[in-house]
């Protein structure tokens, strides 16, 4: 009977708090735990309480030895499956969480939450001062120094400021005199990189 709600979609079961449905008995007790906050069962090493029985036997592993996950490339074990999937990528080019758009693969979910965002277009963190939408936090963040003093890059020469480090660096180069490209023969300074590597053939012959 409980096999057949797979196919039926049959879910008779439900919350009392929040009205989610579920196909057996014995999981509406246990998600009443994310509304009471009851943890049942603790370590007994160092009392931390968890809500599943499950998670218990899981946490038990760091008190133990037992690794029971094994790499099969290098042979490395660990105590949860999580963690051995995470390792394996070390041996691949590739991550498990791909792309269903460009199948481009990706070695942590959150990378791959990133990228989605290029296809769908979605810009989740928006400026709380001129509602511009960015896809990531970091952008945002760097975006809200412009409506503020949060200039913390300050030029030594001139005291301008900048909002963001590359911008500082640009401007020491372009504006101020700063030649951070030494030749490492004669010490001979220069503003871009490219110009010192140029200069390096005249020593080379």
């Amino acid at each position: 009977m409980v096999h057949q709600r797979l196919h039926s979609g049959e879910s008779p079961y439900s919350c009392e708090l929040c009205n989610k449905a579920f196909k057996t008995r014995s999981i509406p007790i246990t998600h009443q735990r994310t509304h009471s906050g009851e943890r049942p069962y603790s370590c007994e090493v160092c009392n931390k309480a968890l809500k599943k029985w499950s998670h218990l036997i899981r946490h038990q592993r760091i008190h133990s030895v037992e690794r029971p996950y094994s790499c099969e490339v290098c042979n490395k074990a660990f105590n949860t499956h999580s963690i051995l999937i995470t390792h394996e990528c070390i041996h691949s080019e590739e991550g498990p969480y791909s792309c269903e758009v460009c199948n481009k693969a990706f070695k942590k979910r959150s990378h791959l939450i990133r990228h989605q965002r290029i296809h769908s277009g979605e810009r989740s963190y928006s400026c709380e001062v001129c509602k511009k939408a960015f896809r990531q936090k970091s952008h945002m963040i760097k975006h809200l120094r412009l409506h503020s003093a949060g200039r913390p890059y300050v030029c030594v020469v001139c005291n301008k400021a900048y909002s963001d480090k590359c911008s500082l660096i640009n401007h020491k180069r372009k504006n101020c005199g700063e030649r951070s490209y030494v030749c490492d023969v004669c010490n001979k300074a220069y503003r871009q990189k490219s110009s010192v590597i140029k200069h390096k053939r005249i020593h080379s012959g």
